[in-house]
């Protein structure tokens, strides 16, 4: 069963964190006893066909609530994290060297308890033999209640419940004499991020060496160190340069008209991504350089700040600097794990088939056109990290002269878009099509009123210049208020009166005939396009049939409609690491995991009819990763009509490569017109959109006719049905 996972929120962000965003309230029940209470977590719950959201109670002594056949959990990173052999390998080797006799482990966001269980049993705790005491005993914090719940059964299963105290608290709010009996003497952690710092790693350790932990600890990890390297890459430019990238179109359509060059661009953050996937596309400019380290077993400071001298190794654009990570996890410094990318030869560096999606290098973007620099050019690096971020500057020491300044004055309005949005918005390709598009929409149409469905303020701008009679109606339903202030800050240098283009109301969740004047809308638009729904599956974006359903009463009848449907197509692929990162579990380092696989959405082994759910993925982005069959149409969304069920099935489709097939890779073709001659692909080739991944429970082997193989399946027959009342997605596949 594929599913429209509901999306949820948080307080706390990190980029492990996927596409699970949780933001948790505790309050407390009593029950029987005066002298006990049960944990009650409240979960916000996001629908994202409408928009809507709603409030969900998870109680400590009930199974979770489930608003769709898939588990709180399916979604988020814990089973690619347990999946890291790597990692649990070199934890269970420092947490083994580390802790050699009875003493207090404190285990800081301990998951389903992996570590606190490799703390106890090195120091030779049993079930059988003895329960906690003050003299040897661990201490597991964990503060997402389903993970707590999950972290009992693990406990269980291994026969160490008596032996683990487990706190259903954050780190912060733990107290020495209320939470646990006396300061830790080793503290035990896995709180980081691809950055780093994302998931709190500075404020959790200061309060540890605060209020919990005694002097001079112990830690594993002992010290992380972060690295960089000045890159030149065409394709990250692409993703924050949307300037001059969109100088190269010929739409006049201005994004980021000129004197405004960062009122449309991405953060300035670091990003996680996969650089191995672009090896070939990277020219480096230096050698890696330290950039900041870390001692665990100290208290950090919040603030700190690097300058270092780079030397360039070549002739070039710096257009970005890729960082990583480097954890020493004993004090000897023997035991290692590296996040580096492949191209960087160290012999602490993991083996090569070793990927894993929760950990990815960095890339900060330099602005504008990059930095251009000779060979043995020594730049002036400057790095400052905050609590919970990092920063980085780059300057030459010969002035200036040929590039661009880039204004980013504070008090300057910006908006900030996704790096895959941004490029999107630079590409010609794209755009033109686009612009074809609306062009044929407004031909013959006069005074026409366009509603634009979804978050594209480049449609907005595109209809407003392209028809001086159009009346536009935007709705924004994400951007909101910085979105209409930003059409009304690029109104002038577009040649359109902003009185032409109006926003919807905030609040108003629907569209009625008084907000048109009592006009029936000719012109109803979308990328589809919705702010903060980059995480999503690619059918998430039916929001905008979703959408067009609910203005059916404002439609006229000669409406417009664009896109004009959808076309869900998908295409059997290999891809042994992303199968390998989401398999179901067994042991890891001795400790039984079985019993997470149907709650982790695991894919193999699971019991009858359970299936691990589809998750969105840039898939050039996953490691080894090849198509097994021609691409087909699984079913097709007609957006002339109201939303409604809709069935596919393909009887035959013939595999054209030998291999192991581990699923299917699914994605949406928007179809912007009734001739089917306007078609925008979101598919595996297209860099800039996730597709979604339907991972098989058991990879089949598979072949062609002709290729002499008669043990291997040469077809599969593949149906799908689409429930637009709760959003699920099934797919269903049979092997011949």
């Amino acid at each position: 069963m594929l599913s429209l996972i509901p999306k949820t929120l948080t307080l706390s962000l990190s980029s492990r964190a996927t596409t699970r965003l949780i933001l948790i309230l505790h309050s407390f029940k009593p029950i029987a006893s005066r002298h006990m209470s049960t944990q009650r977590m409240f979960q916000l719950k996001l629908d994202p066909l409408t928009g809507n959201s709603e409030w969900v109670v998870i109680e400590e002594n009930e199974d979770v609530p489930e608003s769709s056949q898939e588990p709180l959990l399916a979604t988020t990173s814990y089973l690619d994290m347990l999946n890291d052999s790597y990692r649990n390998r070199a934890y269970r080797l420092a947490i083994d060297k580390m802790v050699t006799k009875s003493c207090h482990v404190l285990d800081i966001g301990a998951g389903t308890g992996l570590l606190s269980m490799m703390a106890a049993r090195a120091m030779g705790s049993s079930d059988s033999t003895t329960s906690l005491n003050t003299k040897g005993m661990v201490t597991a914090c964990e503060s997402y209640l389903p993970m707590v719940k999950l972290m009992k059964k693990v406990l269980h299963v291994n026969g160490m419940g008596r032996n683990i105290k487990v706190i259903n608290k954050r780190s912060d709010e733990l107290e020495v004499g209320v939470d646990i009996d006396s300061r830790a003497d080793i503290l035990v952690s896995e709180i980081l991020d691809s950055e780093l710092l994302g998931e709190g790693l500075i404020p959790t350790l200061q309060h540890a060496h605060d209020r919990l932990l005694v002097e001079n600890p112990l830690t594993v990890p002992c010290r992380v160190t972060t690295y960089g390297q000045l890159v030149e890459s065409t394709f990250l430019w692409k993703l924050h340069d949307l300037y001059n990238n969109e100088a190269k179109a010929l739409d006049d359509i201005h994004l980021v008209p000129a004197g405004m060059d960062s009122i449309l661009h991405v953060k300035s953050q670091q990003y996680a991504m996969h650089c191995d996937a672009i090896t070939k596309e990277i020219k480096l400019l230096s050698e890696p350089f330290k950039i900041f380290e870390f001692d665990f077993w100290k208290r950090p400071d919040s603030h700190g700040e690097a300058e270092l001298q780079i030397k360039s190794t070549d002739d070039g654009r710096v257009h970005a600097v890729v960082s990583w990570w480097v954890l020493q996890l004993d004090r000897e410094g023997t035991i290692f794990y590296s996040t580096a990318p492949r191209w960087i030869s160290l012999p602490i560096h993991k083996s090569t088939g070793n990927w894993c999606d929760h950990w990815k290098q960095c890339v900060w973007f330099i602005p504008g056109k990059g930095m251009s620099i000779c060979k043995g050019e020594e730049l002036l690096f400057h790095a400052l990290h905050t609590e919970t971020s990092v920063s980085y500057e780059l300057k030459s020491q010969i002035p200036i002269t040929d590039e661009r300044q880039h204004n980013l004055n504070a008090k300057d309005f910006q908006l900030a878009l996704p790096p895959e949005r941004i490029a999107i918005y630079g590409d010609g390709e794209w755009r033109l099509s686009m612009v074809m598009a609306m062009r044929n929409a407004l031909q013959g149409r006069v005074q026409p009123l366009c509603v634009v469905a979804d978050d594209s303020v480049f449609l907005t701008i595109c209809v407003a210049r392209l028809s001086k009679t159009a009346h536009v109606l935007s709705l924004l339903p994400g951007l909101g208020d910085k979105g209409a202030q930003y059409l009304r800050t690029v109104a002038d240098p577009n040649c359109f009166s902003i009185d032409r283009v109006e926003i919807l109301q905030k609040g108003k969740k629907c569209l009625t005939m008084d907000d048109t004047q009592q006009k029936k809308v000719d012109l109803l638009i979308g990328e589809p396009y919705y702010f903060g729904n980059d995480g999503m599956l690619p059918w998430q974006n039916l929001r905008f049939w979703k959408e067009r359903s609910k203005l059916d009463p404002v439609l006229s009848k000669e409406v417009i409609i664009m896109p004009f449907k959808g076309i869900l197509k998908a295409c059997a692929i290999f891809c042994p690491d992303i199968w390998n990162s989401r398999r179901s579990l067994s042991k890891i380092e001795g400790f039984d995991h079985a019993v997470v696989n149907t709650t982790l959405g695991a894919c193999g082994d699971l019991p009858a009819p359970k299936e691990g759910p589809c998750l969105p993925f840039f898939t050039w982005q996953c490691g080894e990763i090849k198509k097994l069959s021609n691409v087909f149409t699984v079913m097709e969304f007609d957006f002339s009509k109201p939303i409604s069920p809709c069935q596919g099935k393909v009887q035959q489709v013939e595999f054209t490569e030998l291999g192991l097939c581990h699923g299917f890779a699914l994605w949406i073709d928007w179809v912007m017109d009734s001739e089917n001659s306007i078609i925008i692909s979101t598919g595996p080739d297209k860099r800039y959109w996730k597709q979604g991944v339907k991972l098989m429970a058991k990879p089949v082997a598979v072949g062609f006719e002709g290729s002499g193989r008669t043990d291997l399946c040469s077809s599969t027959l593949v149906e799908a049905s689409f429930n637009p009342s709760n959003g699920e997605l099934n797919v269903q596949h049979t092997f011949s």
